[in-house]
């Protein structure tokens, strides 16, 4: 199993207008694709105006095959066109499990 762990930074001021938008168009597009959303969260101390998503996936193959799908959805294109000035910064990073972790999902 691997981990994706998706870091997005939003200008001051746009979190709750991009949270109603992720939730009504994206989330759906993404359970379907994606699948296993682990968690998604909103930064309160630290760095503000973050969201992180960790999504769990078989493998590397298995990653690539539900993101080309998602990818391949005219819905998801939409969904991203809208998202065109949205964030400042973004992260992304892969994490495989250390021999001795529990498995999660």
């Amino acid at each position: 199993m691997i981990i994706e762990h998706r870091i997005y930074t939003l200008p001051h001021g746009g979190m709750d207008a991009y949270l109603a938008r992720y939730r009504e168009f994206a989330l759906p597009l993404q359970m379907k694709h994606l699948g296993r959303l682990l968690g998604f969260f909103v930064s309160d101390i630290g760095t503000l105006n973050q969201v992180l998503h960790i999504w769990a996936y078989d493998s590397m193959a298995d990653r690539e095959t539900r993101r080309a799908a998602l990818e391949a959805d005219p819905e998801w294109q939409e969904f991203k066109r809208g998202n065109r000035g949205t964030f400042a910064a973004q992260q992304v990073s892969i994490w495989r499990a250390a021999p001795f972790s529990p498995r999660l999902v």
